[in-house]
């Protein structure tokens, strides 16, 4: 990771993570629900990753393989095999219910679409619903969403569909993510990344990659953080 932006060459395309990018923080969503219904806001998370059933039953939920009826049946049994009976039926609604979109990000990727930047969404699916609301022919050209491809990140798969669809080379992208896995799945390819940690940093880089989407003038400082 560095903290300046890259130079030359400056990237053509952008990939661009959902939850966590264009929403708020989904982790903070999980863990007050987390706090709600365990008192641990981290018990969600630990499931997650330390539940070997919980985890293969997310995995394949992301890859389109598992339906998420059966997804909130694998979480609710974690739950209760930690000691707090919940119903399954509606779980995931319950743990996304403080995931609100962030207006900023999404104007941004807007910008940068309607400028003619090619823009594909490249997407981890939770849930049958989490993109229903979403105007996705307005933010992007193309939208890979991993239910729909059999492929998740940060396996390098997905971001090869992502780059051939919007007929791009992966070394002329950048991938904003707010995960560092997902970042270094993308950079195995020579995608080019940008951590996502805080939306008024994150469209300061972008103004500056992407001038040409951002005709008026904006500070340089805080420009994010930018994988060469």
């Amino acid at each position: 990771m560095t903290s300046t932006l890259f130079n030359d060459p400056l990237p053509k395309a952008v990939l661009t993570d959902f939850g966590g990018v264009l929403t708020t923080d989904i982790f903070a969503s999980f863990r007050a629900f987390s706090a709600r219904v365990t008192g641990d806001p981290h018990a969600v998370e630990r499931l997650f990753r330390e539940d070997e059933d919980v985890s293969r039953a997310l995995v394949e939920h992301e890859r389109g393989r598992v339906p998420q009826a059966e997804f909130e049946q694998a979480l609710a049994k974690g739950l209760r095999g930690r000691g707090t009976d919940v119903a399954p039926d509606g779980l995931l609604a319950a743990l996304s219910a403080d995931i609100r979109p962030d207006t900023r990000m999404v104007d941004a990727i807007r910008r940068l679409h309607a400028a003619g930047v090619p823009v594909a969404l490249v997407s981890n699916a939770l849930g049958d619903d989490l993109y229903r609301d979403v105007d996705l022919p307005a933010l992007c050209d193309v939208a890979v969403i991993s239910s729909e491809v059999g492929e998740r990140k940060p396996g390098r798969r997905i971001y090869t569909i992502a780059c051939e669809r919007l007929g791009v080379a992966p070394e002329d992208c950048v991938l904003i993510d707010d995960l560092e896995q997902n970042l270094n799945g993308a950079a195995r390819l020579g995608i080019r990344g940008l951590h996502h940690v805080d939306s008024a940093a994150t469209v300061r880089a972008l103004q500056q990659l992407f001038p040409q989407a951002f005709p008026q003038a904006f500070p340089e400082s805080g420009a994010g953080s930018v994988t060469p």
